[in-house]
């Protein structure tokens, strides 16, 4: 009976010293910062098939973002299941298209390349290659290298991306694959060894390390609030210096000094669809103050370039809802930040 309650008394000891150091490090992690680094560069992920597949004009929704919010630093996925429909015939007309949009406003782009770039269902492998490893992971070599060898001698790419978030197990994709990663990143360097190759990984989710020490440099996601099945809307309980402490951390572990924010929440995060729910809903996540915030908070992490995600939404919003407002307050967050 003694030794069980001296064990008991062991068991609660370890716990409380535990949720103790969990306080003070959640209480480290949301200590205030300063410095605003209000010169942090603002980006844009665009992709096309998520413009379409909310009932919008791509070109139409590219050619604002371009001209109205007049963004000029933007992250083109090339979707392979896209371009590569027809096992060894490729079609890379959007992407060109895009491109030479840019190229004609000065503007740059990171071209996102891997079988999982951004946007749901994540992973985008064309059907001829979804039941046949072997023949998925060659082929993805060869999408991989005819991408590169085609926009190579392109100065508006200024980084390539290879795979999106590639330790996350998340989405309708394979099992994440290191060796893999490794196989394309050395096709990518190969091909081209002159622009800096952007490998991402989960802000919240991950330690970093793996996805770090294989880039040139470093993309970390930044979201801020999110919906669960299990608890509903959920904000995540970490400052700025979160990010900081996890910087910290690839430069030891990882050799990696460089780091960006390349996908910073922008829109909602809601149960279902975004824009199959009501606006009332929608708004719970995203509206122009959350915005507004997300973007102060991304800029005191202190990481020279911010890129943003949302900007197909806040276009549905402004015209097929007569809601322009997250539109409106992303041209004032954008007016000379790039």
């Amino acid at each position: 009976m003694e030794i069980s309650k001296k064990i008991l008394k062991v068991i609660g000891l370890i716990v409380s010293i535990l949720i103790g150091l969990i306080i003070v490090i959640f209480g480290y992690f949301n200590l205030p910062i300063e410095n605003n680094n209000d010169g942090a560069k603002l980006g844009m992920t665009f992709s096309n098939t998520y413009a379409t597949s909310i009932g919008l004009n791509w070109k139409e929704t590219y050619i604002a973002m371009l001209d109205d919010l007049q963004i000029k630093k933007i992250r083109i996925p090339v979707y392979w299941d896209s371009v590569e429909a027809t096992q060894g015939t490729y079609d890379f007309t959007d992407v060109d298209w895009q491109l030479e949009e840019a190229t004609k406003r000065k503007a740059e782009i990171i071209l996102a390349i891997g079988q999982k770039t951004p946007r749901w269902p994540e992973c985008n492998v064309p059907s001829w290659a979804k039941n046949d490893d072997d023949v998925r992971k060659e082929n993805l070599l060869k999408y991989v290298a005819a991408t590169m060898q085609r926009y190579k001698n392109d100065p508006v790419v200024k980084y390539w991306q290879i795979e999106n978030e590639p330790f996350l197990p998340f989405g309708i994709c394979p099992t994440p694959d290191p060796a893999l990663l490794d196989q394309e990143l050395a096709v990518a360097r190969s091909i081209d060894n002159t622009r800096p190759i952007i490998v991402t990984d989960s802000g919240e989710l991950s330690l970093w390390v793996q996805a770090a020490k294989r880039a040139d440099i470093f993309g970390t996601t930044m979201y801020r609030t999110i919906w669960k099945k299990e608890i509903g809307y959920f904000e995540y309980p970490i400052g700025p210096r979160f990010f900081q402490v996890k910087h910290s951390l690839i430069k030891l572990f990882a050799n990696q000094n460089n780091a960006i924010v390349i996908e910073l929440q922008a829109e909602p995060w809601i149960n279902g669809s975004t824009t199959d729910n009501t606006l009332e809903e929608q708004f719970k996540s995203m509206n122009p103050a959350q915005l507004r915030g997300n973007v102060d908070y991304a800029e005191r992490v202190g990481f020279p370039e911010i890129y943003l995600w949302g900007v197909e939404w806040w276009y549905w919003l402004k015209e097929k809802q007569n809601h322009p407002e997250l539109w409106d307050t992303a041209r004032e967050l954008f007016r000379n930040r790039q």
